[in-house]
């Protein structure tokens, strides 16, 4: 990329600038020894072209929109249209949650997020005895469709895109959120979303697993089969490294191991007979903000790049669209503090800057006070006005990847994309991410354990925990979700297996159990037994016994 006479005397100038800079460090020490990120890559004083003398303006970066999408998916990003500003929400009812999305969209939030509580999550229903004490708390509670047409009452289907955090019984939520679209009258080659439904990850890090992986793989391509063929505006899975940073990892496992994950999805779809270029376009990811800026943008180039080439040269994907890595990007919910939470306001926004200038898709900024409760609606507000101001006031939409020909950015690109790609060969040499787990495990383990070590010797500095500390009141107004929750959805629970058609649930459920033991795209009989209000918890239950449950390997 640069002329070699020109480079010698970079060099050159360089090899001054190091003496001079020493000189200067031997009088005055700078602050740390060493500088690093958080994946341990060195930083250096200062970049220059010799950083980067090899590189490869076609293969490493090219334009915006091109092969390897480094710059990002789209020629002009922004300057065409705003991320998607996506705000996660849930907790309680279906109908105080329904009230929270109706405010958020008349704040102008463009898309909504939908946070479940904890029973949902791993298919029980509320007045199982498991549930106890859970119902609500960190998300919304969903027994029924009965409760989906409640969340989603007065929202137009057709016209709002929706995304669901929702991973195990993610093809039978899918399933209720098409039943209440033809509810609307929308069909489902018009609804637009996104599931979770990346099991890997939660056997991982996050714990909402139900079924062993050979059936969750199933169930994930059935869904991929099912959304080709019915519903191609939907988004069939966010392959999540999110949770994987917040369990511990660091930027770059967190890019190698989801992209691992990736790539034992795709597999699983074409050894059951899919078309890449069929499936591949409705993939997208789900990726951490983290606080370290500068290898927070490198790491969002680096992730489209990697995974732009291993569509292309694994898996032989053509569509452009299959190698176009999208992604939703949501500020790191471990940097905040519950100490000066005000604070949490600046975290977020620097974070969400690293984002857009990333190049990410669709957005969620955590709210101030959510290391002590889910979000007031204040809080919340506070939230969304922040990328707001990021999308409209200063200036960083203006041109396609700001950062990008930096001599610094393109190094650390570089630099993440290498050690990631070694990460991914490993997990390949084991035979791929699921029977990669506990090697994964282990090692996000470990970078947490050093994470929390630099946190209490004070290497780490985090305002207002080891530095700058200071007594505060504790903040007011804080959300308090209603306790009486769990008793109203037992109630409706009740009524709703009272005024059914019983006979016609238990056929629809006796379909699915027998549908489960064939090769049977399960997601037609998921949609039919909403449709008869079979409940969710009804449903994963005959899934349990057919199938069995997982059972985490605990490993240190």
């Amino acid at each position: 990329m640069f002329e070699n006479d020109k480079l010698e005397k970079i060099q050159a100038g360089e090899k001054a600038y190091k003496e001079k800079l020493d000189k200067l460090t031997q009088k005055r020490p700078e602050r740390r020894p060493e500088f690093k990120t958080d994946s341990e890559i060195v930083i250096k004083p200062v970049y220059s072209p010799s950083d980067i003398a090899d590189f490869d303006f076609e293969d490493k970066l090219n334009f915006p929109g091109s092969y390897p999408y480094t710059r990002g998916v789209q020629p002009n990003m922004y300057r065409g249209r705003h991320w998607t500003m996506r705000q996660y929400a849930g907790f309680g009812s279906a109908e105080e949650t329904n009230k929270r999305f109706r405010y958020l969209l008349d704040q102008g939030q463009t898309g909504l997020s939908t946070a479940f509580d904890l029973p949902t999550q791993i298919g029980y229903d509320s007045d199982h005895q498991l549930a106890k004490g859970e119902v609500g708390k960190v998300g919304v509670a969903i027994d029924s469709l009965l409760d989906m047409e409640t969340l989603l009452d007065n929202i137009p289907l057709d016209k709002v895109s929706t995304s669901m955090t929702i991973n195990a019984p993610a093809a039978i939520l899918l399933a209720m959120y098409i039943a209440v679209a033809e509810k609307q009258g929308v069909s489902q080659d018009q609804i637009r979303g996104t599931i979770q439904n990346d099991v890997i990850k939660e056997y991982m890090a996050r714990g909402t697993y139900i079924l062993p992986p050979e059936p969750s793989m199933r169930l994930i391509t059935d869904i991929f089969a099912y959304c080709a063929e019915h519903v191609p505006n939907w988004n069939t899975i966010s392959i999540s490294g999110y949770h994987i940073r917040e369990a511990g990892a660091t930027a770059v496992q967190e890019i190698a191991f989801t992209i691992a994950d990736g790539l034992a999805y795709v597999k699983a779809a074409i050894d059951v007979g899919l078309d890449v270029d069929k499936f591949a376009p409705r993939l997208s990811f789900f990726f951490n903000a983290h606080l370290n800026f500068f290898e927070e943008v490198a790491k969002f180039r680096a992730a489209r790049r990697i995974w732009a080439k291993l569509m292309k040269e694994r898996f032989g994907a053509e569509n452009p669209k299959s190698l176009m890595l999208r992604f939703h990007t949501q500020t790191a919910g471990v940097s905040l503090t519950a100490q000066q939470p005000d604070v949490n306001i600046m975290r977020t926004a620097y974070e969400a800057l690293s984002a857009v200038l990333g190049g990410t898709n669709s957005l969620h900024t955590n709210s101030r006070d959510e290391a002590l409760a889910l979000p007031s609606e204040e809080s919340v507000l506070i939230a969304l006005r922040t990328q707001q101001v990021i999308g409209y006031e200063i200036g960083v939409t203006d041109t396609v990847d700001p950062l990008g020909g930096s001599f610094f950015i393109e190094k650390l690109t570089n630099d993440i994309e290498e050690k990631a790609l070694e990460y991914i060969q490993k997990i390949d040499d084991m035979g791929g991410a699921p029977d990669a787990i506990e090697f994964m495990q282990k090692e996000i383990h470990q970078s947490a354990y050093k994470y929390q070590k630099e946190v209490e010797s004070g290497e780490k500095v985090v305002i207002g925990v080891n530095k700058f500390q200071m007594e505060s009141p504790p903040p007011e107004g804080l959300l308090k979700v209603d306790p009486e929750v769990g008793k109203r959805q037992k109630d409706k629970l009740e009524k709703l297996r009272s005024e059914r058609d019983n006979d016609k649930v238990k056929t629809m459920l006796e379909d699915i159990r027998k549908a489960a033991h064939t090769t049977d795209n399960l997601l037609p009989y998921f949609v039919e037994a909403v449709k008869a209000y079979a409940t969710l918890g009804e449903i994963c239950g005959v899934l349990r016994e057919e199938f069995g449950e997982y059972q985490q390997q605990i490993v240190f």
